[in-house]
């Protein structure tokens, strides 16, 4: 829903259970209260924000359609149809395909990291780096969202396991996904975990694949897209 503006929506809904989204502003409630305490710019704005969400998850209720509700068009996937891994292809985000149309591509750099990550993302890579034996053959970019991502994979032990990789590990943030920061090298062939792949936004002529964390990881290791057997 986020990228609704740039198809020129005028906006986005989705339909949500209550279970995922209370667990996610425990932890986002969590979240924003170490950052105050971390000193983090106007705790008041933050306060506020916290209250709400606890005023929200007291009686927690979401949006839905209206039951008469008419569209323009109604799509229905099954999921139980889909046995291996999708992905965005350069340079757009709507074009999606099967692991098994895009196997085997030469991969340069992969970029894990963008704010619609979690922390789990990263022990996921770090647990797959971990059976690399010696240096990529790619150049790996790691970027958490958040400083206590970073603080509490450290603990764990997992920027040791990207140091002996040789990953290039960034401030918490938004790193290559922003566009105008750190940026790959010209012409790259990358698989990211970002949302977006629009032309140059990751590196000047880059031609980006979006990926899952997982995937990434494989294709950090192998130095190209991987097979769905090796996924």
């Amino acid at each position: 829903s986020d990228a609704s503006a740039e198809r020129s929506a005028a906006g986005c809904t989705i339909k949500l259970n209550k279970e995922p989204v209370i667990e996610y502003l425990k932890s986002n409630i969590v979240l924003l209260k170490w950052m105050i305490s971390e000193g983090y710019s106007d705790p008041r704005t933050l306060a506020r924000r916290v209250a709400k969400m606890q005023a929200w998850l007291q009686n927690p209720q979401l949006m839905e359609a209206d039951k008469d509700a008419e569209y323009k068009a109604i799509i229905e996937i099954n999921m139980d149809d889909i046995k291996e891994p999708i992905l965005c292809c350069p340079n757009d985000p709507d074009d999606a395909k099967l692991l098994s149309e895009v196997q085997n591509q030469k991969i340069d750099e992969v970029f894990i990291g963008s704010c619609m990550t979690n922390i789990g993302h990263y022990r996921a890579a770090g647990k797959m780096l971990s059976q690399c034996d010696g240096q990529l053959p790619t150049r790996l970019w790691i970027a958490p969202p958040t400083k206590m991502d970073q603080e509490q994979l450290t603990k764990e032990g997992f920027y040791a396991t990207y140091g002996k990789v040789g990953a290039r590990t960034e401030m918490p943030g938004c790193s290559l996904c922003m566009g105008n920061q750190a940026r790959v090298a010209d012409n790259a062939k990358v698989v990211s975990t970002s949302t977006r792949n629009f032309p140059n936004r990751l590196g000047k002529g880059a031609d980006v694949f979006l990926a899952s964390a997982e995937l990434a990881s494989v294709a950090a290791i192998l130095g190209r897209v991987p097979t769905p057997a090796e996924d």
